[in-house]
């Protein structure tokens, strides 16, 4: 559970980056 809680929060940060850097394509 404690893996599965890390690996959603990695995508949560890497998606929230992939927005702020590429705000044109939303």
């Amino acid at each position: 559970m404690i893996y599965l809680a890390s690996a959603a929060t990695a995508f949560c940060t890497v998606y929230l980056c992939y927005v702020l850097l590429k705000p044109e394509k939303f």
